[in-house]
């Protein structure tokens, strides 16, 4: 008899924890479908707004006082070249980094400290990468307000996503393959280059391409170095048509990017500037897209060429 109390109860217990479990699936959806659709109104909203201004004089216009003269020239160009310097920057550095603290660093507490470290600042606040771009780079290196600061404050921002998810990628590895290769007398540089990172590629580059979508929306850290809020002039071109047919004067010149310039349309009280804003937010959401959609066709294709 006690022992059928005792099941009785145990259903009964089991019934309670399934239905919170329903509960909180429920709930989970709603607050999922909430997010999604308030996303979708308000993309749509501002694909209504903004659409009507995405023309080729948009595109290769400066900004200017009059909006319907005004275009996102120097800004795309800006966010661009920006871009370019912060993936140069954080990719190798960022994918180094993982690469030796997983396979080549000693496990001390020495270690321990860093790794804890690299952890941490993947939650740090944008701004505090600013103030410290500011001092460092603007200040005490001597680079100034320029493009080459910019992109260094924003590989600072990326660099620990891009070692923690460089990482990840490496340790989902089996550790069969580690044991194959120095079974048939692989160094550990020849495992490392020949099986761990190219069956690791795709979660690195997921982990890159993550960081670079969320460097591309940054506002804080451009401002903090002294970005401008209106620019009518590019930087200088990194291709020439004289010898050596490469230039790095673009790296100090000054510049904006699409969230100041967004920023700058939005604080004025005129419509026509918020439609410009709109049609400047479609643009910095297309260009992540796109980098999104680049990622998933270089996964693919790693994955494709790689033999188990």
């Amino acid at each position: 008899m006690k022992d059928i109390n005792n099941l009785t109860e145990i259903r009964k217990i089991i019934g309670r924890h399934k239905r919170w479990d329903l509960m909180f699936m429920i709930a989970g959806i709603i607050a999922l479908m909430i997010a999604v659709l308030t996303f979708i109104a308000l993309f749509a909203q501002m694909l209504i707004d903004g659409m009507p201004r995405l023309t080729w004089l948009f595109f290769t216009s400066f900004p200017s006082r009059h909006p319907e003269m005004a275009g996102i020239l120097s800004a795309w160009v800006g966010t661009t070249l920006v871009m370019l310097v912060t993936a140069a920057s954080a990719v190798p550095l960022g994918i180094a980094s993982g690469v030796y603290l997983e396979e080549y660093a000693p496990k001390n507490i020495f270690t321990e400290i860093i790794e804890i470290n690299v952890t941490n600042l993947a939650g740090v606040p944008s701004i505090i990468y600013g103030l410290l771009a500011l001092g460092l780079f603007v200040y005490q290196l001597g680079f100034g307000q320029s493009i080459l600061a910019a992109g260094l404050a924003l590989a600072l921002l990326i660099l620990p996503v891009v070692i923690v998810a460089t990482r990840e990628a490496i340790r989902s590895i089996p550790v069969a393959i580690r044991e194959g290769a120095y079974a048939l007398g692989a160094t550990k540089w020849q495992t490392v280059s020949d099986h761990l990172l190219p069956y690791s590629a795709a979660g690195i580059l997921t982990g890159v391409i993550i960081g670079l979508a969320r460097a591309i929306g940054e506002t804080a850290p451009i401002i903090t170095i002294g970005a401008l809020t209106f620019i009518a002039f590019l930087p200088p071109a990194p291709v020439t048509e004289e010898f050596p047919y490469v230039s790095f004067e673009w790296l100090s010149a000054p510049f904006t990017v699409m969230p100041i310039q967004m920023f700058n349309w939005v604080s004025r009280p005129e419509e026509a500037f918020q439609l410009n804003a709109a049609a400047a937010g479609l643009v910095l959401v297309v260009m992540t897209l796109a980098m999104n959609g680049l990622a998933i066709y270089l996964r693919y294709r790693m994955r494709k060429n790689i033999k188990w």
